[in-house]
């Protein structure tokens, strides 16, 4: 058996092993899109094919929806030939449940998988000829969000950035000025209106995307390819806009346990593939069942009706509060303190760590005590419900093959929103005490504690990759493994960063703190297990 149209015909044989195939006709959507396209996407990863394709296969299924999508990749053109081109654009979802049961579903939705690069004349001829159709409603990004970045940490324009703004539109190369490239054949062929949608996983999504492409479409105002008209056309909320969103759904890595049981039912070719940029992929998408969208309705040219296949449509203001809620209290905060104590701890599986009782404690005492008297209600979902899922459903599963070592990457820039607005949160609560935090300071000095790349056994241990890592270790040089005393003369200058903790620790009152349960941390091997037993048994 295969992953492709063929399997349409062999409904008997996919359903005999438990996988679900659409129900609607695959030729007719595929013709739909040619003739009248609705949707673009681009980013054709596993977060696309395995949650926003699967929105349109309910629409579709429910006869909401004719045509598919048409994913366009940026970055990455191996995927198209290997995992789109191959298999029909079809992908085999496997949705992976705590109690070790796969569902499995063929999405179907994707009409055409293209390469949005401008020197290939049949796939570009293709995407020019989709935006320049008045039907086309909206086109969505998960590219991650470097893909939206135009300048380098020092502000600075990248210089394959800086040579499209100089070579124009015919000539571009990066993801932005290849889109607003598309863009001016829309407006060139009547200015329809059109929703650009952001779906990365990052604050103010929406602002990004426009900021990215206002500054193509002024640059090349400015070197005299476009008109002024263009730019102020892409400007124009009204006629060109930019909806915030919040994502949230584990895609993990393609697992082997998946792979073998797709193979040991008759599923042939199932292998993932390495392409040349080092994307690690394959035919199946494994994910949690889990999963939010929640998107900014604000749609100039119409849009499906995506809030029949569960995405939360609603205002900026509720996109914000969305994203806040599960940023700064009930799943990243949770997450980075995982990371740092598994590593410490010797774990490599998240799940594994939810097994611990002391990390489990750590987690639903930020979650429930010190997270919930200042989280963000966003009145679409219930905080406490929403951290309930994370604590007792998402953070076991233990088919979601995450490790702390990937999610400690980069804290430094994360432990500012993660943590840091809580404590400000507290700091401006007359009725609120910053100094009765115990879990919150416990997680930033586990984070100091890893940052001396030695574990809880006194064994050296890998550091994951931080911008700020060089900086930071510097800081900490005289701060020694066995040398409880080595605390007090090297944290002031980090704890006193606000751009690394969103506020000032020392003058929050909670430096003290934080530098004898870091100094406990170090007295010799297990000191880190004993720290944390002592704590979360006296904050009880």
């Amino acid at each position: 058996m295969k992953l492709n149209r063929s399997c349409l015909k062999n409904r008997e044989s996919f359903e005999k092993i438990s996988v679900k195939l659409p129900n609607y006709d695959w030729d007719k959507m595929v013709q739909a899109t040619e003739e009248a396209p609705r949707w673009i996407h681009f980013g054709a990863g596993n977060i696309f094919r395995g949650f926003i394709a699967e929105l349109q296969q309910r629409l579709l299924e429910e006869g909401l929806e004719e045509s598919g999508i048409i994913a366009a990749d940026t970055f990455d053109f191996d995927i198209i030939d290997k995992i789109y081109i191959p298999y029909d654009n079809m992908t085999m979802m496997v949705r992976l449940k705590p109690d070790g049961t796969m569902e499995r579903e063929v999405i179907a939705s994707i009409a055409k998988g293209v390469k949005a690069d401008i020197s290939n004349e049949a796939d570009f001829g293709y995407l020019v000829k989709a935006f320049k159709n008045p039907s086309l409603q909206m086109v969505s990004f998960t590219i991650t969000e470097k893909g939206y970045a135009l300048t380098d940490f020092k502000g600075e324009l990248f210089p394959f950035v800086k040579k499209d703004m100089e070579a124009g539109p015919h000539k571009a190369t990066h993801a932005m000025s290849v889109v607003t490239a598309l863009l001016l054949e829309r407006f060139q062929a009547g200015g329809f209106p059109l929703a650009l949608v952001s779906m990365d996983n990052c604050s103010h999504n929406g602002e990004k995307l426009k900021s990215s492409v206002v500054s193509i479409a002024e640059a090349w105002v400015t070197a005299g390819f476009v008109p002024a008209e263009f730019k102020a056309w892409v400007d124009d909320e009204n006629k060109v806009s930019f909806p915030w969103s919040m994502i949230d759904k584990i895609t993990p890595r393609p697992a082997e346990v998946v792979e073998k049981a797709l193979l040991e039912d008759g599923i042939e070719d199932m292998a993932p593939v390495i392409t040349s940029k080092n994307t690690y992929i394959a035919p199946f998408v494994n994910a949690e069942v889990p999963q939010y969208l929640v998107v900014e309705d604000r749609f100039p040219a119409g849009r499906p009706a995506l809030e029949k296949a569960g995405v939360y449509m609603t205002d900026r203001d509720t996109v914000n509060k969305t994203e806040r809620m599960k940023v700064t209290t009930c799943l990243n905060p949770l997450h980075t303190a995982l990371a740092v104590y598994g590593c410490l701890l010797g774990y490599e599986s998240i799940a594994a760590e939810m097994k611990d009782e002391e990390l489990k404690a750590l987690v639903e005492r930020i979650g429930y005590v010190e997270g919930m008297p200042v989280v963000t209600d966003p009145g679409i979902l219930k905080p406490v419900d929403f951290l309930k899922e994370v604590i007792e459903v998402r953070l076991p599963n233990p088919f979601i093959p995450d490790t702390p070592q990937r999610i400690a990457t980069d804290t430094s820039q994360k432990i500012s929103i993660r943590f840091g607005e809580t404590i400000k949160a507290y700091l401006e609560e007359e009725n609120l005490d910053v100094e009765s935090l115990t879990a919150i300071p416990l997680a930033i000095a586990g984070w100091l504690r890893y940052l001396l790349g030695v574990d809880d056994k006194g064994n050296s241990m890998e550091i994951s990759s931080d911008p700020m890592l060089s900086e930071l270790k510097e800081q900490l040089k005289d701060i020694k493994f066995g040398e409880i005393t080595s605390v007090k003369s090297g944290l002031n200058g980090i704890l006193s960063s606000p751009i690394l903790f969103g506020t000032d620790l020392v003058k929050a009152g909670l430096s003290g703190k934080i530098e004898v349960m870091l100094s406990k941390m170090l007295a010799g091997p297990g000191a880190v297990r004993k720290t944390l037993q002592e704590y979360l048994n006296s904050a009880h």
